[in-house]
């Protein structure tokens, strides 16, 4: 059975009373903590960052590979970059996102 320290006496007392059994003084109330609900809330939030992160780097790839920058690039990127990787990397942003959103709605 777990117990707590009254703060009046400071004598051991089972946590499920509200009165301390010595002193009958009147103990204060255990706070509960849901740690299940709030860290998947704050992985969900994790996950959005995450996934707008990526979106921003898709863009920013997709930019600057794609040739749409005035820039020259000191090498020439391969146009595989621009045809398949920076819109896989767009759609895995997006879906990392709306995953955290789905984690912070179910929290």
């Amino acid at each position: 059975m777990p117990s707590r320290q009254c703060p009046h006496c400071g004598k051991e007392v089972s946590s499920l009373l509200t009165r301390c059994n010595y002193c009958r003084e009147a103990l204060p109330a255990v706070p509960q903590i849901r740690t299940g609900d709030s860290f998947r809330r704050s992985q969900g939030r994790w996950k959005i960052r995450q996934g707008l992160l990526c979106i921003l780097l898709a863009g920013v790839v997709h930019y600057f590979a794609g040739g749409y920058s005035g820039m020259q690039l000191p090498y020439p990127i391969d146009p595989v970059v621009t045809v398949y990787l920076s819109p896989l990397l767009l759609l895995c942003g997006l879906g990392l996102s709306l995953f955290g959103l789905y984690m912070q709605q179910t929290a």
